[in-house]
């Protein structure tokens, strides 16, 4: 069974697949209850598949909003009224009387975040203000952040813990950028974007640290289409709007909006 599930699977998604097909088990043959820690869409998407396979076993996936990127897994048997089972889920509300707050983005946050030792799966989505941010955070860890979290890219702030019904929800703000490009490959798109010559951009993409819609890509001829998401680690993300035809001379035009 296991190496049928491989077949549709990248290798380095095989961890994964083990540990989620093991929660699939456990609920559908054991009557278990698994909740997992927060999930990117590529992980969520594994895990509906899977659970797709056991007849017995329900999955509810929910990240504190309607639209959630990030999502905890509750896998059950199916049974069990999963609307009805408490997600684990909380608001950081982080604010200051230090003016610079509006400055910080995304990155400072998470960056001060896991600078405290703990892992990117207990933090959901990010929701940046100019009067603060509100991070979805798992329940069982938003005590330690909130007693420790006094600093966030030298901005002094204070914490606080919320429930869902107080979440202020944003959204992702993408700086617009229209390139020219002499095709859709992801090297060329990706050194465009972040400004790096095809040399460099090629060194992040062959160590595996490119995902395009959140699956690991190490190949640099990747075409990339309308829609699609890449994340290049230590430089951003961008999403690829639109291909907007051809210019006189044969080149693509493409409509990138880069995240902020």
């Amino acid at each position: 069974m296991r190496t049928d599930i491989y077949e549709h699977f990248k290798p380095e998604e095989r961890p994964f697949v083990d540990r989620a097909w093991e929660w699939v088990v456990n609920a559908g043959d054991y009557h278990e209850v698994k909740l997992s820690d927060f999930l990117d869409p590529r992980q969520s998407f594994i895990l509906q598949s899977l659970v797709n396979r056991h007849p017995d076993v329900a999955l509810r996936l929910d990240g504190g909003y309607d639209g959630a990127e990030r999502r905890r897994g509750l896998i059950a048997p199916d049974y069990r009224d999963l609307d009805a089972e408490p997600m684990g889920i909380k608001v950081l509300s982080v604010t200051s009387e230090d003016q610079r707050l509006a400055t910080l983005q995304h990155g400072d946050y998470l960056g001060a975040i896991l600078g405290l030792g703990l892992k990117r799966e207990k933090i959901g989505d990010i929701h940046v203000r100019e009067d603060g941010c509100h991070i979805i955070v798992a329940e069982e860890i938003a005590p330690f952040i909130s007693m420790n979290l006094h600093q966030v890219h030298r901005v002094s702030v204070m914490t606080d813990i919320l429930n869902l019904d107080s979440l202020k929800t944003t959204e992702a703000e993408l700086e617009p950028l229209d390139l020219t490009v002499a095709s859709l490959r992801l090297d060329g798109i990706a050194g465009d974007v972040f400004r790096l010559s095809r040399s460099k951009v090629l060194i992040p993409i062959k160590a595996g640290r490119c995902r395009v819609n959140w699956r690991t890509e190490e190949d640099p001829s990747k075409l990339l289409k309308a829609g699609d998401i890449v994340a290049l680690q230590g430089f951003g993300r961008f999403k690829v709007l639109e291909s907007e035809g051809m210019t006189k001379k044969g080149r693509l035009r493409v409509k990138i909006g880069k995240f902020v």
